[in-house]
């Protein structure tokens, strides 16, 4: 049987020759059965090379940072970068990032955007949907304004970007993003946030371990 590739190093090797995120490495990987050379075909297919290499220079700057939380139950990584030292160096800057650590501890999102979710997460939850509505006996002609609408609120509750920011229900991420002076679009932001985990806290030495460890799909630990 062949080794397991291993994804952390293909991750790395993908953005150094691409400058692409995290993200984006990880789907192309997954998507070319593991394939570097395949992976950069793929990315420059889908125009995300070039355009990651650009983001690259512009944001070279930024912050990782750690947030426990209920007792060290839960801890969440997270990377977020801007354009200069200067941002990153700012108050400001560490409040917002100290801000999305919480978010993400509280709300758990499973992905930074509804572009990083792959179809078939989005199908199985369309298909999903259209069962409830059926069960609820709505006629067909109704199903997919109901799928529609149970799909956004599930875009709205998973994404990121899309939640509801934990301090003021009334603004979401996205409206957080915009409201700080950094020097980038919401849109561009989400993109250099490259990774956050929500991880379960680890046992006592004297406590059996946990049967699963919970991790968000964007996860990349170092």
């Amino acid at each position: 049987m062949a080794d397991k590739p291993d994804l952390s190093k293909l991750v790395k090797e993908l953005r150094e020759k691409t400058g692409a995120g995290i993200l984006d490495c990880q789907k192309a990987l997954t998507e070319c059965g593991y394939v570097v050379e395949k992976a950069i075909d793929y990315l420059r297919q889908k125009g995300l090379a070039a355009a990651a290499k650009k983001a690259g220079r512009e944001t070279n700057q930024g912050l990782v940072h750690s947030y426990i939380h209920m007792g060290g139950k839960i801890g969440v990584l997270i990377e977020v970068n801007c354009e200069t030292d200067f941002v990153a160096r700012n108050e400001e800057f560490k409040a917002f990032v100290n801000d999305l650590a919480l978010q993400v501890a509280a709300a758990k999102p499973s992905f930074v955007r509804r572009e990083d979710i792959p179809a078939d997460v989005v199908e199985k939850e369309k298909t999903i949907y259209e069962g409830q509505a059926k069960e609820m006996g709505k006629p067909p002609a109704a199903w997919p304004k109901i799928i529609e609408g149970k799909l956004e609120k599930f875009f709205q509750e998973s994404c990121l970007m899309e939640q509801s920011f934990i301090k003021d229900p009334a603004v979401t991420i996205k409206d957080l993003v915009s409201s700080h002076s950094i020097s980038k679009s919401p849109s561009s932001l989400a993109a250099e946030i490259s990774f956050a985990a929500s991880l379960p806290a680890r046992p006592a030495w004297n406590e059996p371990p946990p049967t699963t460890w919970a991790c968000s799909p964007q996860c990349s630990m170092p």
